[in-house]
């Protein structure tokens, strides 16, 4: 699973990949205090923003890969 920030002034930025077999892996600028993943089951992520500032106003979208 990808998870990606869109803001108008950076564009869009990956934010953290995670999958089943691997440990989340951050893009420099986030963190897993600020950004947490949770895998609920094999098909279910969800991703929390902690402690959300207005500096954290984008539209997040997430995508999924089968490799």
């Amino acid at each position: 699973m990808f998870w990606y920030q869109l803001t108008p002034s950076n564009g869009m930025k990956l934010v953290v990949s995670s999958s089943s077999w691997k440990q989340n892996s951050y893009e420099e600028g986030y963190s897993k205090d600020k950004f947490e993943i949770r895998r609920d089951d094999k098909d279910h992520f969800v991703m929390t923003i902690n402690n959300v500032t207005s500096k954290d106003a984008a539209t997040y979208f997430c995508a999924a890969s089968d490799h």
